[in-house]
Order: structure tokens, then sequence, then C-alpha cells
């Protein structure tokens, strides 16, 4: 029968680890997928190089057993025909050195290329190995491209996710009669507003009523006035007369004909 203290503890850090991803960074739970991946190819890759480092080395060394075996040979038929030599010279002693040697290079040679025939299976082996791994590392290398693309896709939803709730939620306030908290809605706003334009409009009115609304008035009449006679002014001196140096308007005089010449102007002596 179980503890029920480890089901308890089972169930507490399921529920624990249940919030922590409800409430976690897509973003950053996006970039935790990705690095996790990332290590995890570095990782078969690293083994797929012990792999292929192993097949290489196998490979050094049947190519120095095959050379060894290429020297013993050569060292058995030296010894042989050294020893047929002696024994064509009548050297039986030294017939007989040569022969022991050719033996003995002959029980290193039997030797060597079985040691060459393990080391070809087991070289075939490495050779099998390697092949499946740089497979599997080809394979995760595009799966781990594919992830990267994917993140790429999933951040550019999530941005897009956040975009459309926050659209959703101007909507929302924007819809609702009574914005929350102490924030002021838009009617609330408008109002406050229009109170303070109609207290404005209460306060003119106020003041044109009054003594002193009464004297600007005037004020502004008489300066529309001296507006109006120095325009009159700007006018006529458009049309050819001069202005007097003193500001006002010299009263024109009609042309005369040319056998009545006009009298002088009394303001030029």
């Amino acid at each position: 029968m179980a503890n029920p203290f480890v089901k308890a503890w089972k169930y507490l850090m399921a529920l624990f680890s249940s919030k922590v991803d409800e409430y976690a960074d897509p973003k950053v739970q996006i970039q935790q997928a990705i690095e996790e991946a990332q290590r995890q190819h570095q990782a078969l890759t690293q083994q797929a190089a012990s792999v292929i480092g192993n097949q290489r080395q196998l490979e050094m060394r049947l190519s120095r057993q095959l050379a060894d075996i290429e020297k013993l040979q050569a060292n058995v038929r030296q010894a042989l025909t050294l020893a047929d030599q002696a024994t064509a010279a009548g050297d039986v002693a030294k017939a007989t050195e040569y022969n022991n040697a050719a033996e003995a290079f002959a029980a290193q040679l039997v030797t060597a290329e079985q040691s060459v025939e393990d080391l070809k299976g087991l070289h075939d082996q490495s050779l099998q190995a390697a092949t499946q791994a740089k497979k599997a590392v080809e394979q995760n290398a595009m799966v781990l491209q594919q992830k990267i693309a994917e993140r790429t896709k999933l951040l550019s939803q999530l941005e897009q996710a956040k975009m459309q709730e926050q659209v959703s939620a101007s909507l929302r306030s924007m819809t609702e009669i009574a914005a929350p908290g102490n924030t002021p809605s838009l009617d609330e706003v408008r109002d406050k507003i229009e109170r303070r334009y109609a207290n404005a409009m209460g306060s003119a009115e106020l003041a044109q009523n009054s003594v002193q609304g009464r004297m600007m008035e005037v004020q502004q009449a008489s300066v529309q006035m001296a507006g109006h006679s120095r325009l009159e002014q700007i006018r006529a001196s458009m049309q050819g007369n001069s202005l007097p140096s003193g500001g006002a308007a010299a009263p024109a005089t009609p042309a005369a004909p040319a056998a009545n010449p006009a009298p002088e102007n009394p303001l030029s002596q």
C-alpha cells in the first residue's frame, strides 16, 4: 500500500507545477524549450563525435597492423632465404637458426593477422555506428531548426494575442458606464467640462452687465471708430492723396480745367 504522505507530496508538487505553468510567461517557456533542445542537440553531437572518433582510431590501428603484417611477411621470406643459402653452403647450424627465426616470425604473423581480422570486425561495427550517429545528428539538427522557426511563429502569435487582449480591454473600458477604481469615466469628464463651461458663460454675462463691462464696451467702440478712420486715410492715400503730417485727412480738391489753374493751397504757405 502506498504511503499517504508520499501521495500527498506528489499531489502537491503536481499542483504547484501546474500553477507555475499557468502563470509562467509563455515567452520564457518558449526560450527554455529551445535552450533544452539545443542542449540535447549538443549532447547528441558530442556522442556522435565520440563514436566517429572511435571509428577513426580503429582505422589507424588497423593501418598499423597491416603495416606490421607486411614487415613480418618480409622477415619470414628473408629468414627462409638465408636458411636456404646456409643449407646450400653446408652450414647446418646457420640454417637451423634461420629456420627457427622464420618460424618465430611466422607465429607473430599469425597473431598479427588474427588481430587484423578482429580489428576489421570492430571497424565495420564502428563504421556503421558512425554512419548512424551522423544521420542522427543531421535529423536532430533539422528538428532543432524547425523548433527555432516554430519559436519565431509562437512569439509572433504571442505578441498578436497580447495586442488583441489590450484592444479588447480598451473596448470593454469604453463601453462600461463607470470606470473601475479611481479612474473617471468619459461621461464624468464630459459633465465636468460642461459644468466649467456653463460657469464661465455665467461669469461672462455678469461681467458684461456690470459698469466695468459697459466701460469696456465704450472703449472697444472708440478703438473701432479710430481704426475705421485710419482705414479711410490709408484708402485715400492709395488713391493719390498725401496724408498730412498731423495724421488728419486733407480735404480733396476737385480737378480744375487746364485754362484755369487751381489756387494755391493755404496750408502750403
